[in-house]
């Protein structure tokens, strides 16, 4: 396993993390014993940063990891979040921080995050969404540093909406933020444009998420395919969006074909390798949710970089879409 500083924090983190989503049950029937394997396995490879939230089955994957990391000896770094007060999801141009971010709630839900995960300090706590509107106002991050000097938490994040990535810039540029979360892969590559480099100068640390496109850029899913209305990616591929994900899928297999590189990686290779040429990227967070899969994701850190003329012919993939809860 490769490791990579995390910004400006001193901490050497695993290019390739653990993404707790699956955990909680939102992508379909989940056995903890399944989540309880992967972790374990994930851990004996070398992952040692694991992300989760507060909604990823309402603690049900903090929950798990505790348990989990409760029986490790292994220093494992666990960034969790916070989301807003019930409201517009992500909040509005018209929200306030007093409305979605108040003290007292903050200061109630990190006391649910440290109970969870079974600590007195959090490794990393991020705003589970944000909006622009809230720059001029950041009162919530002033809170989560007076939280940071009491001891309840040790690095300050956001973790991005995804119609609007680039509000945090000016954030990152003020020395408000230790870490970001952002949506970077083959089909959204515009954080190359700005965010990437702005983090890097500012010495922010970048988590990636989102990296397979919510699977379809692994290239399991074929036209037609239908997901448990329990699965959160029976709403994310709504209408036509799969079979369309589908058909820009087989134009970056025939990239990788040409390049002669078939053979030698998976398109889940593909797109892991791609988010992690970029260097102002810490980690990336592919969702896993059996040992299965944390061994194949861990295994994509001792394959050799991709050539950088197959790094440039990927770049045509860039995808302009809508997000997936209000426009396809």
């Amino acid at each position: 396993m490769n490791y990579r500083k995390l910004g400006n924090s001193g901490w050497n983190v695993s290019e390739i993390g653990f993404g707790g989503w699956a955990l909680g049950g939102q992508w379909g029937g989940q056995d903890d014993h399944d989540s309880v394997a992967a972790l374990n396995k994930a851990i004996d490879l070398g992952l040692n940063f694991i992300d989760t939230a507060e909604g990823y089955g309402d603690g049900r994957s903090e929950r798990v990891i505790a348990q989990v990391l409760r029986g490790r000896s292994e220093r494992v770094y666990v960034a969790t979040k916070t989301p807003p007060k019930p409201g517009p999801w992500p909040p509005t141009p018209y929200c306030t921080v007093e409305e979605r971010y108040p003290e007292q709630y903050l200061r109630a839900n990190v006391e649910a995050r440290l109970e969870n995960l079974g600590t007195d300090c959090l490794d990393v706590l991020q705003l589970h969404s944000w909006t622009r509107a809230f720059n001029r106002n950041p009162a919530p991050l002033e809170i989560l540093r007076r939280l940071r000097e009491e001891g309840k938490l040790r690095l300050i994040g956001i973790s991005t909406p995804e119609q609007d990535q680039n509000c945090v810039i000016d954030l990152m540029r003020r020395g408000y933020l230790d870490v970001v979360q952002v949506i970077y892969n083959l089909f959204e590559q515009e954080p190359a444009a700005e965010f990437l480099p702005a983090a890097r100068e500012s010495g922010t640390g970048v988590i990636v998420r989102v990296v397979f496109d919510e699977g379809v850029l692994t290239g399991k899913y074929a036209k037609g395919h239908k997901f448990p209305e329990n699965d959160f990616r029976s709403r994310y591929f709504a209408g036509d969006r799969l079979e369309r994900a589908v058909e820009r899928v087989e134009q970056i297999r025939a990239d990788v074909a040409e390049a002669g590189l078939a053979s030698e990686y998976s398109l889940a290779d593909v797109a892991l390798k791609f988010a992690l040429a970029h260097p102002a990227v810490s980690t990336v967070i592919p969702g896993i949710r059996n040992a299965r899969q944390a061994g194949l994701n861990a295994g994509v850190s001792g394959k050799a970089d991709l050539p950088d003329a197959l790094l440039r012919r990927l770049r045509r993939h860039n995808w302009l879409r809508g997000v997936w809860y209000s426009g396809k």
